[in-house]
Order: C-alpha cells, then sequence, then structure tokens
C-alpha cells in the first residue's frame, strides 16, 4: 500500500469480485496513498494521533517538530526531555509513552531498521510490547510507516462506520465482526481501509 498506482489496482482487482468495492469507487473515487517514511519519527506521529482529531494531531506534531529543531528523533526528544515534549503539546500520559518509547531506542530494544524488515505479525507483537502502543497504533504505522497491503485496524471506529455505511448494515461492526467481513478482501485490506475511511467521511 505504498504508491497510488499499487492502491488502484488492488481495488480494481477486488472491485471486479465485490459490487460493493466498485460502487464506493465510483461514488467517492479512488482514495489516494497516505504512505509516509518509516522510521521513530512516524511511530511517534501515530501517538500523537491517537484519540484526537486529524487537525489536533496535525498541530501537535508541527509544535512538537519546530521544538525538537525540525527533527523528531529519539536524540532530540530526549534533548527536550519529558518536560519539553509535555510543553509541547502531548498530554501527561503521551509524553510517558513517548518518553518509553525514547529510552527504548536509545538502549537499541527498539530498532526501527530492523522491524522495518520483520513480517506484519513481528512487528505488531513488539510494537504492542510498549506502553501506549496498542493494536490500532501498531497497525497504523504498519499502514502508513511500512507501507504493508494487508493491514486491517479492526478496532478503527471510522472503518467500523465505513463498513456499515457501504455495507447496509442496522448496526456499526464490532472488531471481531469486521474481521470476519474483511477476510473476503483479503490480501488488499489495507487499500480497502483507505476507501472505508473515505466512504465514510463522504457518507456521514
Amino acid at each position: 500500500m505504498s504508491t497510488n498506482d499499487e492502491i488502484a489496482q488492488h481495488l480494481g482487482i477486488l472491485s471486479r469480485r465485490d459490487p460493493h468495492i466498485a460502487r464506493a469507487i465510483r461514488e467517492t473515487g479512488m482514495p489516494t496513498s497516505r504512505r509516509t517514511q518509516p522510521g521513530f519519527a512516524t511511530l511517534i506521529r501515530t501517538i500523537v494521533d491517537q484519540q484526537v482529531s486529524t487537525a489536533a494531531g496535525a498541530a501537535i506534531w508541527r509544535k512538537l517538530k519546530t521544538a525538537a529543531g525540525g527533527t523528531v528523533n529519539a536524540k532530540s526528544l530526549a534533548v527536550l526531555g519529558e518536560a519539553g515534549v509535555r510543553a509541547n503539546g502531548m498530554s501527561g500520559q503521551k509524553t510517558r509513552y513517548t518518553m518509553g518509547l525514547v529510552a527504548a531506542a536509545q538502549t537499541g530494544d527498539l530498532n526501527m531498521a530492523a522491524l522495518s524488515r520483520a513480517g506484519d505479525q513481528a512487528v505488531r507483537d513488539k510494537l504492542i510490547g510498549y506502553k501506549g502502543i496498542g493494536p490500532w497504533t501498531a497497525d497504523i504505522y504498519l499502514m502508513f510507516g511500512l507501507g504493508r497491503p494487508d493491514i486491517w485496524p479492526v478496532g478503527d471506529l471510522a472503518l467500523q462506520a465505513g463498513a456499515q455505511f457501504l455495507l447496509g448494515l442496522r448496526q456499526r461492526p464490532n472488531p471481531k465482526k469486521l474481521d470476519k467481513i474483511g477476510e473476503s478482501w483479503r490480501p488488499y485490506r489495507s487499500s480497502v481501509a483507505l476507501l472505508l475511511w473515505q466512504y465514510y467521511s463522504a457518507n456521514r
């Protein structure tokens, strides 16, 4: 799920066998890539974006990046320290999560280059081992930081709502139900997630 061409290819394949996917594309168009650079900064950005609006997350990130001298990495955040990170828009809880990741990166326990070479489940298991990173954060990093094509963040409320709207369900599917729904969209569920987020935004 790296480029717009790959997303269009994946969804094109699915649309030929699934009329719901075809309809979503007709109504909202092809979604665009949200791929970012893999690495520590992108992981911290997913922490910033937890449970806040897109606009709020972007504002906090700009402030934090400026305070870090334009580059967010373990070294620049260690220089800022816990007080400096919190002073630039992060909640106390997210600051503690961030500083935990800073410490892990500095000791080598968190090796972003090694993560980029690991399989999806190995990445997920490693990241969830750190405080503040749950399945959603791990999946978002896998999708946008590592560009993995078959990630399905079932705990995402907007994704659940997008599936509800597209499939005409009476209720928003819970994670277990959404996981089952997504089975027919393997191995391109990352592209479907982008489409459903777009579909949700267009129909809410």
